[in-house]
């Protein structure tokens, strides 16, 4: 037996010693009872809560009758969610996934093929930009470039070119005769709840149009109705190639997804590309059960509402507690809260109040709750919040009697 003060899990996360034993909309609660608010959501994963009664039972049924028929076999329930996520969006054609890496990787795959079927292989080199995160797979890591997650796997996967977050002109001479793609995310999750600006979004797609390359999107963390609106693209007004998802499709089952036109999907024929566990029965359920709520009248537009409150909310904050709080970003309920202190001050602070945040790049707190919370858990939050700044700013003060 393993001993008890050695755990067999591989160290690779710095876990704190909150442990969940069961959760309820926007609460958790530990083995001890306590309750505790998750702004969270997993990392925008439960983005209907925890335990959605609708959710719980799209799965406990399709448990009951089939779990894994791999995609050797027709699959009518992920034809049907295919279809809605199609019919939804820009997409014509979709492959299933268990993850957002694993939706990248079959975007960056999607992404060459085309050309190779264009009779260009060389056109094989992606444009990403700095910040991003796209994933922990050695491709992945290589197109997201932060030199903390490549480190230490040998050399990185070659064929992608990075260029600073809004640096046009730099852009521009990244694109060369091997370019065939861009991949960004249209707001950055990890690298700080920084948003792509509007215009920024639809020059990109322009200039896709004009050199022959494929828009890849990574709407990971920003889709699902995050955002208040389906995609975060949409409030740009335009539309990708390629679009990788996952996170809040699911809503807590591991699920991901690559979108894309029939176009920009052309060259991924029979073999090209598979998976065993993507698109089985289970995963295909929830996803149905997941579009049921979000698709539903009037969803997104109470998440753009509650988004927009908690922004003010926030920027009142601000207001109050200026040596902690150095700006807000984000949109909908995908907001960020830069810090003038380590933002894991913060997120620990907030913690102790009963609040779990997440914390990002560029010294940001990010706030990501589920997008069923109600007007109590907002002000719930915000209160802990509060009460989080208030104790740091009395940390702050005391700082310089205890140096003295």
């Amino acid at each position: 037996m393993a001993s008890t003060q050695t755990s067999s899990i591989l160290p690779t996360y710095a876990r704190t010693e909150l442990a969940f034993e069961r959760g309820e909309g926007a609460w958790l609660v530990t083995a001890d009872g306590r309750r505790v608010l998750d702004f969270g959501a997993g990392i925008a994963v439960n983005a209907l809560g925890h335990a959605h009664p609708h959710l719980v039972q799209a799965l406990t049924e399709q448990a009951s009758r089939l779990w894994h028929i791999s995609n050797l076999y027709q699959n009518p329930e992920g034809e049907r969610f295919a279809h809605r996520l199609a019919e939804a969006t820009f997409a014509d054609v979709v492959f299933f996934s268990n993850s957002g890496a694993e939706a990248l990787e079959a975007s960056i795959k999607m992404a060459r093929k085309y050309h190779s079927a264009n009779g260009q292989p060389e056109r094989f080199r992606i444009v990403t930009f700095e910040g991003a995160f796209h994933g922990r797979t050695l491709a992945t890591i290589a197109a997201g470039g932060q030199k903390k997650y490549i480190d230490g796997f040998g050399p990185k996967v070659d064929g992608f070119d990075q260029v600073p977050f809004d640096d046009h002109e730099a852009l521009l001479a990244a694109i060369g005769p091997e370019t065939g793609a861009l991949l960004i995310e249209p707001i950055q999750g990890e690298g700080g709840i920084r948003p792509v600006p509007t215009e920024r979004l639809r020059a990109l797609r322009a200039l896709c149009d004009e050199k022959g390359l494929l828009l890849v999107l990574d709407e990971v963390q920003s889709g699902v109705g995050r955002t208040g609106k389906l995609f975060a693209h949409e409030w740009a007004g335009i539309v990708p190639d390629i679009m990788a998802i996952a996170k809040g499709i699911g809503g807590g089952f591991p699920m991901g997804a690559c979108l894309a036109t029939r176009e920009a999907a052309k060259g991924m024929t029979a073999g090209t590309h598979g998976t065993t566990f993507g698109g089985n029965p289970l995963a295909m359920a929830v996803g149905n059960a997941v579009l049921d709520v979000v698709l539903a009248p009037g969803f997104l537009e109470r998440v753009r509402d509650l988004g927009l409150r908690l922004k003010q909310r926030l920027a009142e904050l601000k207001d109050r507690h200026p040596a902690i709080i150095a700006e807000i970003r984000g949109e909908g309920l995908m907001m960020g809260i830069k810090t003038h202190i380590a933002n894991t001050d913060l997120t620990k602070a907030a913690e102790r109040e009963g609040l779990l945040t997440i914390p990002a790049g560029d010294s940001v707190v990010r706030l990501l709750p589920p997008l069923v919370i109600s007007d109590e858990d907002m002000a719930a939050a915000i209160d802990k919040l509060d009460r989080a700044c208030t104790a740091l700013d009395a940390a702050l003060r005391a700082a310089p009697e205890k140096a003295a």
